[in-house]
């Protein structure tokens, strides 16, 4: 009994966190993106803002959420309810984002990504106006699009028989 509750205490805070992760952000970078309307924009700074919002709605959203990322944290939310540690506990948010108690190769890949996205968000900062807005309202569609998915597949792992998606355990 005490040990379900905390499974449930644990996907609770592990969906929190995540769903704070990633709120945070679309928050923050929507602000900024915002801005970009504050500015004049020519014909190619339209252009740019359609390219950079169907680019990272399909790249970062569609492919890398809701094809990858959203159902493995969805499973691993379900795994986590079933076999919490003290550990995974505390983690909860990042082992269901996959930087822990994963095969080795998707670890290697995690932390190689938020690598690359940490530069790259760096990279973005130096941005001028309207530019680093034109890049943020791209990722403010892929992130909202992936926290949606995240929401969709966790209702589809604890609410039906339909899901089928692995947690990568080791």
């Amino acid at each position: 009994m005490l040990g379900q509750a905390l499974g449930y205490l644990a996907v609770i805070w592990g969906f929190i966190g995540i769903a704070f992760i990633f709120g945070n952000a679309i928050f923050r970078l929507g602000a900024i993106g915002l801005d970009t309307f504050t500015h004049t924009l020519s014909w190619y700074h339209w252009l740019a803002l359609l390219v950079s919002v169907v680019f990272m709605g399909f790249a970062e959203g569609y492919r890398g959420f809701q094809q990858g990322y959203s159902p493995r944290v969805a499973a691993r939310l379900l795994y986590l309810r079933d076999n919490v540690t003290p550990l995974r506990f505390v983690l909860a948010p990042l082992f269901c984002m996959g930087f822990f108690d994963i095969q080795k190769k998707r670890m290697i890949v995690s932390y190689c990504l938020l690598l690359g996205i940490l530069v790259l968000v760096q990279l973005v900062h130096m941005l001028e106006q309207p530019w680093r807005g034109i890049v943020d309202l791209g990722v403010v569609v892929g992130l909202t699009w992936g926290t949606v998915s995240i929401v969709l597949f966790t209702l589809q792992a604890f609410f039906t028989d339909r899901f089928q998606h692995s947690p990568e355990m080791p």
